[in-house]
C-alpha cells in the first residue's frame, strides 16, 4: 500500500520553508535585510539553533547572504536575470530599448489584465494608493521621483497579477530600467506636457483596475506603452538630427 508514516516537520525546515515562500512572492526582496537573529526568532516563535540551522540552510541554497558587520540579506543574485555581456549589448544598441518596451507592453498588458480579475482588493488599494503618490508629486516636477514612483505603480500592478515567474521576470526588468540600462527614465519627465500625459494614463490604467475591467485595463497599460515608445523614438530621432546638424554646422565653418 502507498502509506508512509506521518514524520513530523524539523522547525529548522519550517523557516527555510517560511523564508523561501515570502522570498517566491517577492514580499522579500533582493538585498533586503532580514531582522536581527534575536527578533526573528521571536517573530516566528522558533528557538535560536532552529533559527540558525534555517538560516544556514538558505545560504547554502544561494538565497541568503551573510555580510560581515552588517547581518543577513536575501541574496542580491536573484534579481540579475541577465549575463554582464548582454547587459552591455542591451545598453548599447537601440533595438533592444525596442524590444525591451514591445515586452513590456505584452507582459505588463497581461499584468494588468490578471491585477483586474485577480487582484484582491487590498491589491489594488496598494495600485491605488501607488497612484495617488504620483498624483502628489506630479506639481513637484522632480524627474527622478517621478520616475521612481512610475516603477512603484507599474510594480504594483505586476505584485497584483499574483505570478510569481512574472513578479520576479519584471521586476529585475525593472531594475535594470532604474539603472539606465535600457534608456534614461528622466527623459519621459523633462517635458511639462508629457508629464501630465504620463500621469493620465496612469490614472486610465488605476480607473479600469480599480473598476476591474480587465480588457479596459490591459488596453490603458497598451496605450501607455505606446505613447512611451513613441516618445522615446522621437527623443532619438532628434538626437540624432541634432548630431547630424552640428557637423553640417562644423563643415560650413571650415569653408
Amino acid at each position: 500500500m502507498p502509506f508512509e508514516k506521518i514524520q513530523s516537520e524539523k522547525l529548522s525546515d519550517a523557516v527555510v520553508r517560511q523564508i523561501e515562500l515570502l522570498i517566491l512572492r517577492g514580499i522579500l526582496r533582493p538585498g533586503e535585510r532580514l531582522p536581527s537573529e534575536r527578533e526573528l526568532s521571536e517573530r516566528m516563535g522558533v528557538s535560536r539553533p532552529s533559527l540558525r540551522e534555517a538560516v544556514a540552510s538558505l545560504q547554502e541554497a544561494g538565497l541568503l547572504v551573510a555580510r560581515a558587520n552588517a547581518g543577513i540579506f536575501v541574496a542580491d543574485v536573484l534579481g540579475s536575470a541577465f549575463s554582464p555581456g548582454l547587459l552591455r549589448l542591451f545598453s548599447a544598441h537601440d533595438e533592444a530599448v525596442f524590444d525591451y518596451l514591445d515586452f513590456r507592453r505584452d507582459m505588463e498588458g497581461l499584468a494588468a489584465e490578471r491585477a483586474a480579475r485577480l487582484g484582491s482588493d487590498t491589491d489594488l488599494q496598494v495600485v491605488n494608493e501607488a497612484y495617488r503618490r504620483m498624483e502628489a508629486e506630479h506639481e513637484k516636477r522632480n524627474p527622478a521621483k517621478g520616475a521612481e514612483l512610475d516603477a512603484a505603480f507599474h510594480l504594483a500592478i505586476i505584485e497584483a497579477s499574483h505570478n510569481v515567474v512574472m513578479l520576479h521576470m519584471m521586476r529585475s526588468m525593472f531594475e535594470l530600467l532604474q539603472e539606465g540600462v535600457f534608456y534614461n527614465r528622466k527623459i519621459m519627465f523633462q517635458q511639462p506636457n508629457r508629464q501630465l500625459a504620463l500621469l493620465e494614463q496612469h490614472g486610465t490604467i488605476n480607473m479600469a483596475l480599480q473598476k476591474r475591467d480587465a480588457p479596459a485595463a490591459r488596453k490603458a497599460v497598451e496605450d501607455h506603452i505606446d505613447f512611451v515608445r513613441n516618445a522615446l523614438s522621437d527623443h532619438l530621432k532628434s538626437e540624432r538630427n541634432e548630431a547630424i546638424a552640428l557637423q553640417r554646422l562644423a563643415h560650413e565653418k571650415r569653408r
